[in-house]
């Protein structure tokens, strides 16, 4: 489906507005992302645990997994079967495992052991999908991304960014209306700012720091 775009005036306009918007919510959200886990093996497999999937459920089990399973060396060389009983009580877990199984073995055999630093190269790799992609490049490496998620794609559309059918088509409207310097910011100030505000069925508007600059018609009141 093509990108939502505007008249150019409005266009400009909209421009102006995201930004503050992205400052407004960067200042005030500024913890790191719950799947940066710190380094690019525990954010890879982290960011693939939390689809669908709370990101609190996929911390409780983390550190004893990342215990049994210290190395991508240590996943590639067990089961996803052996994978999915330590990955148990979250969502698609089966799913999931032999995921982590069958990029665990290509990491190592054609990356020397190391996440990928492309977004072809993440891609291809199995569960990677262009949301974990970009989260990754941006967590780990510092790449300018747009990471859409649920929260983001959910926001972008409540404030009147985006009229995108798909996560793809979200991710380009946002590179059109918002600075590339930006990019980074959106995620980690979406995520929190959703769960916190913007959240799902009925928004707490009344308590909104960029209420002055959101599209949404129906903003609720205290």
């Amino acid at each position: 489906m093509a990108c939502y775009n505007p008249p150019m005036a409005s266009r400009a306009n909209g421009r102006s507005s995201a930004a503050r918007v992205i400052r407004t919510l960067a200042a005030r959200y500024a913890a790191k992302p719950d799947m940066d886990l710190g380094n690019p093996k525990d954010t890879l497999i982290g960011v693939l645990l939390s689809a669908r999937t709370r990101d609190a459920n996929v911390l409780k089990i983390y550190p004893a997994f990342k215990k049994r399973f210290p190395t991508f060396a240590s996943l590639a060389a067990s089961t996803p079967a052996e994978i999915a009983t330590s990955i148990s009580t979250i969502g698609l877990y089966r799913a999931k495992a032999k995921a982590i199984h069958g990029l665990s073995t290509i990491i190592v055999a054609r990356h020397t052991g190391k996440v990928p630093r492309t977004m072809e190269d993440l891609m291809a790799l199995p569960g990677v999908g262009r949301k974990t992609a970009n989260c990754v490049l941006s967590y780990v490496y510092g790449d300018a991304t747009v990471c859409v998620d649920t929260h983001v794609f959910r926001i972008a559309h409540r404030i009147g960014w985006s009229k995108g059918r798909t996560p793809e088509a979200v991710e380009r409207d946002l590179q059109a209306l918002i600075p590339k310097s930006m990019w980074s910011a959106i995620n980690r100030s979406f995520v929190q700012f959703g769960r916190d505000i913007c959240i799902p069925r009925t928004p707490k508007c009344w308590k909104c720091p960029v209420a002055r600059w959101c599209a949404y018609q129906n903003k609720t009141r205290e």
